[in-house]
């Protein structure tokens, strides 16, 4: 690589161990090729009272941090990126909330953050974008002058063509992807969804080579699913005990949630799915609990408080319902745990209940395939509808609308045999360490350096699984 990479991203990591997956592979990649990361800065009464960038850290490599002042955070963050965008990228266009201070503030901090980058990038650098929040970037930057190679990486479910819709000015999302030289996606779906939007464009024209051109701009369109740290979170899993993660007081199996508080996750259907299950269970003496651990998200949207005050109703009623003096059926966890600590509780769980509506890819589903005994494993029951469901072929895949299948769901994992649970845990292991955060990371940038090809339409459309890169 004969420039830097620059990193760009909604949020910049501040502390000196960055923690999660994405995060700690963007760092890893960082630190041995050396480069820079931007980002907003996550306490912004904390950051510098200026417009610029500033630095907090140089070792090993640069941090280059900006503020967001109330107004651009309530617009630009709360407003267009997760009251617009996220609910027409997640099938719920229902609801969007429009206003025209959301669409200014959104393109007035992209506007912004372009000059800003553009005043610290080279043209030999490789410029690598992130996520929705930062959807025009590339092209603000091209109106600045910016000929460096502009990569971007979209982490939740790109949008369905009637959805696109929704947005103030629908002709502008395309080109706002052609201003990139290469686009990151989870899925062939969301590929294929990608190549429809640009198909039903009359500006658009598919090369020979795989590549779109729209205007004077060409631009590759690839599937990089995205995974975790397989070896570190196995490793966590793994550490003894010396007590039940889940409390001295818990009887029977064990069905674990783990979801960011959103409509997105489906959450509610499964607490419904799980009372089915109750009321259905042959033997009402089994003892069968449901933990859902679910960290509070963007409480300042109205759709999320909603959502909260929703969980917390179905779970005292079923609670109500079902509970006996020593056994609570539904332990509802409204806050964050630690990260080894969910590790602990995956390999203890039964069976791992992810069922959203729509999601790019689900990271908590390969956690959940990583943190398992190989010789005693627990079942995932996994949503078709995500974006791991193309990987994870082997989990018991579900219609995560069915409230009666998710509960027959349940019931199978939970007497599912010895035999089959080693089969399916290690077709889904062996798909979980194919794609290591390490793997997404390298064959990204091996890609955005080389400028390979994007894919073709003939590649989505045969059998065979799309090609990887290298």
């Amino acid at each position: 690589m004969s420039g830097r990479l620059v990193v760009v991203s909604n949020r910049i990591p501040t502390g000196e161990q960055p923690s999660g997956g994405l995060v700690v592979a963007l760092h890893d990649a960082l630190s041995e090729i050396g480069g820079v990361w931007i980002g907003a800065h996550p306490d912004g009464d904390a950051a510098p009272d200026h417009d610029g960038l500033f630095e907090i850290a140089d070792d090993p490599y640069t941090r280059l941090a900006f503020r967001l002042n109330e107004d651009e955070y309530d617009n630009y963050y709360l407003g267009f990126s997760n009251s617009v965008l996220w609910p027409i990228c997640h099938r719920r266009v229902d609801l969007v909330e429009l206003k025209r201070e959301y669409e200014e503030g959104y393109h007035a901090v992209n506007a912004r953050l372009a000059k800003l980058i553009a005043e610290v990038v080279e043209p030999d650098d490789l410029i690598w974008i992130h996520d929705y929040h930062l959807f025009p970037l590339a092209e603000e930057l091209r109106k600045l002058g910016v000929t460096a190679r502009i990569g971007f990486f979209l982490h939740i479910p790109f949008p369905a063509l009637g959805d696109l819709g929704a947005l103030p000015a629908p002709q502008d999302f395309a080109r706002w992807l052609a201003a990139f030289d290469l686009v990151g996606l989870q899925t062939r779906a969301d590929t294929a969804r990608c190549f429809e939007m640009f198909r039903s464009d009359p500006r658009a024209e598919f090369l020979p080579d795989g590549r779109i051109k729209l205007g004077e701009r060409r631009v590759a369109v690839r599937a990089f699913p995205i995974g975790i740290d397989v070896e570190a979170f196995r490793s966590a899993a793994e550490q003894e005990m010396t007590k039940n993660p889940f409390g001295p007081d818990m009887q029977g199996d064990v069905v674990l949630g783990v979801d960011r508080l959103d409509y997105s996750k489906g959450i509610p259907t499964r607490f419904h799915a799980f009372g089915r299950y109750l009321a259905k269970r042959p033997d009402k003496d089994r003892r069968t609990s449901l933990v859902q651990i679910a960290p509070p998200s963007r409480e300042e949207v109205a759709a999320y408080r909603q959502i909260q005050l929703e969980l917390e109703e179905i779970a005292g009623h079923l609670n109500g319902e079902y509970s006996e003096l020593d056994w609570t059926p539904i332990r509802y966890i409204h806050r964050a745990l630690d990260r080894d600590l969910l590790a602990q509780l995956y390999r203890r769980s039964r069976a791992c209940l992810v069922t959203p509506f729509a999601d790019g890819m689900n990271l908590v589903a390969k956690e959940y395939i990583a943190a398992q005994d190989p010789e005693d494993p627990g079942v995932l029951i996994l949503s078709r509808l995500a974006g791991a469901a193309e990987e994870l072929e082997e989990a018991l895949l579900v219609n995560p609308y069915d409230i009666e299948e998710i509960a027959e769901a349940i019931e199978t994992a939970l007497d599912m045999p010895l035999d089959e649970r080693k089969r399916r845990q290690a077709a889904c292991y062996a798909a979980v360490t194919a794609s290591d955060i390490s793997v997404w990371t390298r064959d990204f940038l091996r890609a955005f350096e080389s400028g390979a090809p994007g894919l073709k339409m003939s590649d989505l459309d045969s059998d065979r699984p799309a090609p990887a890169f290298g």
